[in-house]
């Protein structure tokens, strides 16, 4: 097996606030490594637990765009945790972690007895963290589920898209994305809770929670006033003029709906009589003529190219900008500058670039410090460290208990 370009000691040479953490990741998909990869690029030991007859579990080649931005920074262990043997070594390296993250369907890990109710007298201090569909309780919580799904069941396909079009789908897995962010945001909440109780404890949620979580103030409104939000296209849904507007070249968005910020755009767009129309002088009057303000401003702008518009737009304070393609995103000099294209060596694939953590933390930096781990790369050295001699992983990988290398 060709060694991985990646020098581990980057890890230890740099100070990471996770550095020290030891995280068991069970996890499949998306949800759970998005979780996990908070965890890995800030420093925490992650042991990639999988099957020894592991797929990536996305369907992709292993090498692929998907697996290396979602599985850099791991050690890879591959042990069959059905076979008594891979279960009871499980065990012993379950008793040594801190975390376990893990995202499947919610009887399965009672099936496989990895439950946290199995794990949590051999490890008190255990912080057991899980994503699933539905919940872990309740009618659906035996349901499998994936982002499209949620994304329908929660309601943003119905309030996503141009009225009449019927429900559309958001463009990104954004429900597996943002159930792996809240999961992060739990597992630390729970870690500083142990250094204070000594207690580690059960941390959870679910695509369908993240979702109705992320309806937000579309929410609120059916909680509060008993509005039923629809569809609304690229126009905001109760603020105007906010939303897409064509220029020359390419289509932009701007953002003025306040008295202030309209009373700016139509001195910036040449249009001051606009502020004389009675209709318009109040957000409630410009959003009942919602139709006849969007033509108008979209025949002037128009007029000019995107790039003019932006310039005379931000000089009146007016919050604007270019509607990109995934191409201009990463050419954008702002992005560029954020550096969100982080460079990474792969074994296979030599010099590429995968995207980087959002998170800042002045005086801290985190990086590619280890290459995606081929399938059990560091199985026996994982063991070893759980207190398996060499005689007992031998006998594992006779019992076919333990693959890889």
């Amino acid at each position: 097996m060709p060694e991985s370009p990646i020098d581990p000691k980057l890890m230890t040479e740099t100070r990471l606030p996770l550095a020290g953490l030891r995280v068991l990741d069970l996890t499949l998909a998306r949800a759970g490594p998005t979780c996990v990869r908070h965890l890995a690029d800030w420093g925490a030991d992650v042991i990639r637990v999988e099957p020894p007859a592991s797929t990536d579990g996305l369907g992709g080649p292993r090498d692929g765009f998907d697996s290396v931005n979602l599985h850099r920074n791991k050690r890879g262990l591959a042990l069959d945790l059905k076979n008594p043997a891979g279960h009871a070594a499980f065990l012993k390296l379950a008793a040594t972690a801190d975390v376990l993250v893990e995202n499947m369907r919610m009887q399965v890990k009672h099936r496989l007895k990895i439950a946290y109710d199995d794990l949590k007298a051999l490890n008190p201090r255990l912080i057991y963290a899980s994503i699933s569909g539905f919940g872990q309780t309740g009618p659906y919580s035996k349901r499998g589920g994936v982002d499209q799904i949620a994304q329908g069941m929660g309601g943003l396909m119905s309030i996503t898209g141009e009225k009449g079009r019927g429900p559309m789908r958001v463009g990104i897995p954004i429900n597996d994305l943002t159930a792996g962010n809240l999961l992060a945001l739990g597992i630390m909440m729970k870690l500083y809770d142990r250094e204070r109780t000594g207690q580690g404890g059960y941390v959870h949620t679910s695509l369908l929670e993240a979702q109705v979580f992320m309806l937000d103030f579309q929410a609120s409104r059916y909680l509060m006033d008993g509005e039923v939000a629809g569809q609304a296209g690229n126009d905001h849904p109760v603020n105007i003029p906010m939303g897409v507007f064509p220029t020359a070249d390419k289509p932009i968005n701007i953002a003025a709906s306040s008295g202030k910020l309209w009373t700016n755009f139509c001195k910036a767009a040449g249009r001051e009589d606009w502020l004389e129309v009675e209709e318009w002088k109040t957000l409630q009057g410009r959003s009942k003529d919602r139709a006849r303000v969007n033509a108008a401003i979209a025949e002037v702008t128009r007029t000019r190219p995107s790039e003019w518009w932006i310039e005379r737009l931000e000089e009146a304070g007016i919050p604007c900008g270019p509607v990109n393609d995934i191409r201009d995103v990463f050419d954008d000099p702002q992005v560029q500058h954020l550096e969100m294209a982080m460079p990474m060596r792969h074994r296979s694939r030599g010099d590429i670039r995968i995207v980087a953590s959002p998170l800042n933390i002045e005086g801290l930096e985190t990086g590619v410090y280890r290459d995606v781990p081929e399938l059990g790369e560091h199985g026996a050295e994982i063991l070893a460290e759980a207190g398996l001699s060499p005689d007992e992983i031998r006998d594992l990988k006779a019992k076919g208990a333990l693959g890889g290398a």
